[in-house]
Formats: structure tokens, C-alpha cells, sequence
């Protein structure tokens, strides 16, 4: 993938230190071989991770939780590389615990890798180990949790049914298409040892985004194996892949979606005929600020079907296919004040994982579908809201207050506010940032508070859609949409987590 600008600058910058004393506070982190931000990148042509990395996925699921961070701490003074700890924690989970009953709860364990890695990338080199350390201890407890209730292990593919290379891409469609969960694990592994790694994402990409079951998180674990995979090497990919499929195939306790009209898959089905009238060059449309309004209006009412019909009479109108995009964060942020909680930050970790597809997939019609979709999904996020309970009477209009003078808001009085008053602080945020204040030392101190004081993958998801997206807005709505985004963020007054304690005792130090 890559990265604007904007965002390559927060990556150089992000190294610098923060306000919050990163030095002292992860000063016994010093004992570890530091792992620099060159390493944590996928270089063109890795030489694949040594042989060894089953006995140490063995080590990560058989060494009680109380013990692991101290036992991969020895690994890693012996010579352990990060690709190594990334790649072995990824694989533990994916074998040790299922996407069922739901693509979430205790499946986070697998969700979060990527966002701990791209936090770990984002943060300077002496403490880049720890939110790894974070997700290894967190993994401990969802095998636990999985292991009380079910016992699952992910069972070697069948052998004898792995359909032959020019086979495979049309049995994994058929299967895909007929909700096979038997036919589709062994056409994965399929795929995945015929086809190039880019038509494998690519027919991923068809169905993780086809449906809202699961609030989004298809599309989200998509996203965040493909991007964990481009780290550690496509020779891990097939488990990973078949975890995939077996995630997508989740429907439980519905009639069979193959042969049923269901309201979650009901937004693909209408979207392949409104693709249909996108016009061509639709990718080099104007950027409109008041386009991008309109929607975030639209989205407070809309139904999926009238949000997509939206979006494409915006595109026909020759509007940019960015400002489509900046309505569906902004809306999504807005929600989030209107609602905080988990089913509103799963809006915008979902957008982040859309548009993450939408760049990343060739066929055009692919990308027209996943914009659409992408549309209809922002609308069944505020329905899945409302349903929670009632929305807050607030709008966007309530962060944009008339701007501070600049200096005169500082980012001490904004994250003393996050977590205590959430309007308060977005209202400081956005005149901070509107005045000429820094939005990457905001991004460096909010993504130092989670490590400070995570507690839940969700912190870590979030944290990394929200900063990583910040770069996706188009520049009119940065400051709002990083101010929308202290609603689920971490600030001053939060509690710390026990985690840096217990890495110190774990380390010895």
C-alpha cells in the first residue's frame, strides 16, 4: 500500500518523542534489541522467515499466559526478529481461535494483529515492541475463552479435495457463492497455492464486503490479514486465508443466504445494477466540498438503497469520488458523537477497512461496487445505532464553533477533556488544528496514550483506523474528522494500563 504524503511524514515524525515522556515511561524496554521502522516494512523480495517458526507458534500457544511475555522477551534477546513475533502471534490465533458465533468478541485476537503492528510501526524504535507485547497477552485470553467453550483448532486442510491449480479460482467462487463452508476451505487452500497473491485479495475482496453481518468486521479482517501478510511473507498465507473464508461463510442462525432474500446481503445485490450508470472517468472527478456536506446530511436519514442512489447521481455529476469518501468518515464520525460506543467505531474502523479495499483492488466494476457499498454500509451503521438506543441530538455543527486564537488551546487541554467530556474536547481539537496547531504531535500523543492505557482491542483498531485515515480525508476535513475522533479515543485522565507493569516484571527490569 501506499501512503500519502501526509501520512509518510507522520512515519518520520511519529520517532521524535512525545509529550508524555515516552523515554522514561518505556525506559526498561531498553534491554531489547531495538527493531527499527526499516525492518517493520515489507521489503520487495523478504527472504522468507526461517523454518523454525512452528516450534515458536508452538511456544506462544503452550506457554501459560503469565509466563509468555517473559519466555518471548528470552526468544527475542536470542535472536527472535519482529517479522518473527508478528508472524507466530498471527498464526497462534488464527489456530486456536474461530470466527464463530461471530466475526468478533474473542476473534479480536486475530482482528487486532495488523493495528498492533501498525502501531508498533508508527511508534519510536525503543518501544516498538510493546503493543506486539499487548496483543501476545491478549491472544492468551481468547485462547482460554475459545478453549473453555469449544475446544477448536483449525484441522489440516483435506488433501485429497484441494482442487488442481486452473480449478481452484472457479471452485472458490462456486463455493463462496453457495455458502460452502466444506468447498470453500479447500478451494482456499487452493487459490492460495495456484493463484498470484494479488487475484487471491481480489477474490476475497467480492465477498468480504458483500454483506453487513458481523458489523463490518468481513470486510475488517480482509483488510488486516492482507496487510500483515504483505509484512510477514505469503508463504504463511494459507491458514490465514482459510481462517478467511471461514469468517465470510458466517451467517449463524439465518436461512441459507445462497437461496434467501436477507436484508444484510440485500445492499451487493442492488449496487451491481446502480454501478451500471457510474460514468466513465468517474475517478477524476472534482473535489467538492459541498458534495461531501450533502451526504453527511443524507446519512442521517437515509436508507442504504437511497445513500447509494446518492453517492451515484454525485458521480454522475462529475464530483470526485474522494468527496463520496469524505462523507461516509465525516457521517461515520458524527455518529460516534452521537453515539459513543461499539457499534458507531465499528463504522469508521469498517470505512477504513472498505476504502483499504477499494485502493487495493484492479476490476473497476470492483471498485465502483465497494464505493457503493461502502455507502449503503454507513447508513446500516446509524440504523444498528439507533436500535441501541436513542442518537444524541448533536451534528457536526456543534464541534465547528468559531476558531480559538491561535496558541491559546494547547494539546494538554484537549486530552484532559478525551475520555471526561468528549464535546469539549472535539470543540478544542478542531479550533487547535483550524488555528495552525500540529495534527501529527496529536497523532503521536493520542496513539502514546493507547499504549499508555489500552485495555481493549478495540483501542488499538480504532486508534490505528481513525490516525491512519486522517490522511485519507481530503484536506478541507481533516481538522473535523481528527476532532470527531477523541470520542473513543484515550486521554490523560484514563487509567493506565497494568500492562507496562507487568512487561517491566516480565523483563526483569
Amino acid at each position: 500500500m501506499s501512503y500519502p504524503a501526509n501520512r509518510r511524514q507522520f512515519l518520520q515524525t511519529a520517532a521524535l518523542g512525545s509529550t508524555l515522556g515516552a523515554a522514561a515511561e518505556f525506559g526498561f524496554l531498553s534491554g531489547l534489541p531495538r527493531v527499527s521502522a526499516q525492518e517493520a516494512k515489507l521489503e520487495k523480495g523478504l527472504v522468507p522467515l526461517r523454518a523454525e517458526i512452528e516450534p515458536f507458534v508452538r511456544l506462544i500457544e503452550e506457554t501459560p499466559r503469565n509466563r509468555l511475555l517473559e519466555v518471548v522477551g528470552q526468544r527475542i534477546h536470542a535472536g527472535a526478529s519482529y517479522r518473527e513475533v508478528l508472524a507466530s502471534l498471527l498464526l497462534a490465533a488464527v489456530r486456536n481461535v474461530q470466527p464463530r458465533p461471530a466475526v468478533g468478541f474473542k476473534f479480536h485476537s486475530v482482528l487486532v494483529v495488523n493495528a498492533c503492528h501498525v502501531a508498533s510501526l508508527s511508534g519510536p524504535d525503543e518501544d516498538r515492541w510493546l503493543p506486539l507485547f499487548w496483543a501476545l497477552d491478549y491472544f492468551k485470553s481468547a485462547q482460554a475463552e475459545e478453549s473453555q467453550k469449544s475446544g477448536w483448532h483449525m484441522q489440516a486442510v483435506d488433501e485429497s479435495k484441494v482442487p488442481a491449480g486452473p480449478h481452484a479460482r472457479q471452485t472458490f467462487i462456486e463455493a463462496m457463492d453457495r455458502w460452502d463452508v466444506a468447498q470453500a476451505d479447500v478451494a482456499t487452500a487452493g487459490i492460495v497455492r495456484s493463484l498470484p497473491a494479488t487475484e487471491v485479495f481480489e477474490l476475497f475482496a467480492r465477498y468480504a464486503a458483500r454483506d453487513f453481518r458481523s458489523i463490518g468486521h468481513k470486510a475488517i479482517f480482509l483488510a488486516n490479514a492482507w496487510r500483515t501478510l504483505q509484512v510477514i511473507g505469503w508463504e504463511y498465507a494459507e491458514p490465514v486465508c482459510r481462517s478467511l473464508a471461514f469468517a465470510l461463510l458466517n451467517h449463524e442462525g439465518e436461512a441459507d443466504p445462497a437461496t434467501s432474500d436477507l436484508a444484510p446481503d440485500r445492499p451487493w445485490r442492488e449496487n451491481l445494477s446502480l454501478v451500471e450508470r457510474i460514468p466513465a472517468g468517474w475517478l477524476q472527478g472534482k473535489v467538492t466540498d459541498d458534495a461531501a456536506r450533502d451526504q453527511i446530511t443524507l446519512y442521517r436519514t437515509a436508507s442504504p438503497a437511497e445513500a447509494m442512489a446518492a453517492a451515484v447521481r454525485q458521480l454522475e455529476l462529475g464530483v470526485s469520488a474522494a468527496s463520496v469518501w469524505d462523507g461516509n468518515f465525516i457521517a461515520s464520525g458524527e455518529l460516534l458523537m452521537r453515539q459513543p460506543g461499539i457499534v458507531p467505531l465499528h463504522g469508521l474502523t469498517t470505512a477504513n477497512a472498505m476504502h483499504f479495499l477499494w485502493q487495493n483492488v484492479g476490476d473497476d466494476t470492483l471498485r465502483r461496487r465497494l464505493l457503493l457499498q461502502a455507502c449503503a454500509f454507513t447508513s446500516l451503521f446509524r440504523d444498528a445505532a439507533e436500535r441501541r438506543g436513542k442518537l444524541q441530538a448533536l451534528s457536526i455543527d456543534d464541534v465547528l464553533q468559531p476558531n480559538a486564537q491561535p496558541g491559546t488551546v494547547t494539546q494538554e487541554a484537549i486530552f484532559s477533556d478525551v475520555g471526561r467530556d468528549g464535546l469539549s474536547a472535539a470543540r478544542k481539537l478542531q479550533s487547535f488544528l483550524s488555528t495552525g496547531g500540529d495534527p501529527y504531535g496529536v497523532i503521536d500523543t493520542a496513539r502514546r496514550y493507547v499504549f499508555l492505557k489500552g485495555r481493549d482491542a478495540h483501542d488499538y483498531k480504532f486508534s490505528t483506523a481513525v490516525l491512519e485515515d486522517y490522511g485519507h480525508v481530503t484536506p478541507t476535513w481533516r481538522p473535523l474528522y481528527l476532532a470527531l475522533s477523541v470520542f473513543n479515543l484515550k486521554g490523560s485522565g484514563d487509567g493506565d494500563s497494568n500492562l507496562v507493569a507487568r512487561t517491566r516484571a516480565a523483563l526483569g527490569a
